[in-house]
């Protein structure tokens, strides 16, 4: 039986599996990768499987209709993000006007966080998934293949195409055992082009994997945990993750670096050594990124990280005030962010800074604040974001009961070209100062005299880096405009 992946055409090179979907300034492209996971689970069940990456791609709305006219899927895979979602599901009633017979379903953060609200929109959507969806979705395929009962497939809301009546069936457990799934790196290798994503902290080309899915802390803004994976922690084995590396090494000579897309590798300290140790044991060469927290200070583990091959963490910092990060369950110190910052340095791996502002209890001060403790953890690479809420999280359920959402228009998440434009208006801080504060930020950060020259030294010293930064320059100079916070 055929089955179909497509994410969705958007805007040019739209990331919609980033925590905050958009086209980043950064020029940073993510892989469809919890797409990929998904058509592998199915592979490894017998399926013929297609993926579509459109954003990555280039293609339009015409390429992928003619595509599935000419392929006949039985099933479509159509990906989903809340910016994106009227355009999604357009892409859902194109499909369907291509090929009616086929059964088309949407999957994502955005559905399953609003499963009701989203099949409703349009007659043509014939489900969504709710939750981690790789089983969800293999085991429509076997019922459809099968001619089975759509009410036995769990994490299932679907439409009867006789009543059109609506029903949700039970959930779907979430995956244990996690070393079951396929390697994500291998589905890229037989569906997807390496050289179309770029992260902008990372050298390129890059690849993205997991380690493990799921979060234990409960930061208020974060999607993944709320919407699809949940808080419960599993974890890939380090035996696993380091045959990954191999397969990786022997089959993609060209890639320099990748990526652990974990929510954070860190948080599980035993964890993280097992896998370092496992890397260091088998030889690995290829150079590695993750998320990790932004408390752990165990620089005997970061060492044996970074003799593993990994190069730099991307950290959530998020404000430099306190009661900040109080208020969105972040359950850091300011003082345990110092101090990890020290003890990266110190075991020689850089640090990709994340900053956001717009939480509770933010004020023009606080912002000001974060901006200079940015300066003084002075990483690698930094990011500035006003805070963007999403269905299904803690931090959208705050703006909306306050009366602070502009619209509840999901467009206007964007701007017209695509980079993200807060919707939150609260009392003394305007969407428009929010998104002039980060251009403001992001310029001071990488404009300083003393970043530059690091910069200089770091390209002079690594051939490998000066491509990175090069590539990361010519993105980053179109969004250093010399505007002022109104």
């Amino acid at each position: 039986m055929k089955v179909t992946f497509v994410n969705p055409p958007f805007l040019p090179r739209f990331t919609r599996e980033s925590r905050s979907p958009a086209v980043a300034k950064s020029g940073t492209l993510y892989y469809p990768m919890w797409l990929a996971y998904a058509a592998g689970v199915l592979e490894e069940n017998g399926f013929d499987v297609s993926l579509f990456d459109a954003p990555a791609r280039g293609y339009g709305i015409d390429f992928i209709k003619d595509q599935i006219q000419k392929q006949n899927p039985r099933l479509v895979v159509v990906d989903s993000s809340t910016p994106s979602i009227k355009n999604d599901i357009h892409t859902v009633e194109i499909i369907k006007s291509a090929n009616p017979d086929s059964f088309v379903i949407l999957v994502g953060r955005h559905v399953s966080a609003l499963p009701e609200e989203t099949i409703k929109i349009s007659t043509q959507i014939d489900a969504v998934a709710i939750g981690e969806y790789d089983y969800i979705v293999r085991d429509l395929a076997i019922t459809l293949r099968d001619n089975g009962s759509l009410s036995e497939v769990r994490g299932l809301l679907w439409r009867d195409r006789d009543t059109n009546k609506l029903t949700r069936n039970e959930s779907m457990p979430l995956i244990e055992n996690l070393d079951e799934l396929p390697f994500v790196s291998a589905v890229y290798k037989r569906h997807l082009n390496i050289s179309d994503y770029f992260y902008g902290h990372s050298r390129y080309p890059i690849l993205t994997v997991v380690t493990g899915r799921g979060c234990p802390h409960r930061c208020f803004f974060c999607c993944y945990p709320q919407t699809m994976f949940g808080h419960k922690l599993r974890l890939r084995s380090p035996e696993n993750i380091a045959k990954e590396f191999r397969f990786i090494a022997e089959n993609f000579p060209q890639v320099k670096e990748i990526m652990l897309e974990d929510d954070t590798l860190t948080i599980n300290r035993k964890h993280a050594e097992d896998v370092a140790e496992a890397l260091i044991s088998t030889g690995n060469k290829v150079p590695f990124s993750a998320n990790s927290r932004a408390d752990f200070v165990d620089i005997n583990i970061l060492k044996k990280l970074h003799r593993a091959g990994c190069r730099l963490l991307c950290v959530g910092y998020e404000s430099g005030e306190q009661k900040i990060l109080d208020s969105i369950n972040k359950a850091l110190k300011i003082e345990r962010a110092l101090e990890f910052s020290t003890a990266a340095k110190k075991a020689d791996i850089m640090v990709h800074g994340c900053f956001m502002v717009g939480n509770p209890r933010e004020t023009k001060e606080t912002m000001e604040k974060t901006l200079n403790f940015a300066k003084k953890l002075n990483p690698d690479t930094a990011q500035f974001y006003p805070l963007m809420v999403y269905p299904g999280t803690e931090a959208f359920n705050w703006a909306q009961d306050n009366g602070y959402l502009l619209t509840d228009d999901y467009s206007k998440w964007l701007t017209e070209d695509g980079q993200h434009a807060t919707v939150l208006e609260r009392p003394g801080l305007s969407s428009k100062y929010l998104v002039d504060f980060c251009d403001r930020a992001r310029r001071e950060f990488y404009l300083r005299p003393r970043y530059i020259l690091r910069k200089a030294l770091q390209s002079l010293l690594s051939f490998s880096e000066l491509k990175r930064n090069l590539k990361g320059l010519k993105n980053l100079v179109r969004f250093l405009p010399n505007r002022e916070s109104k």
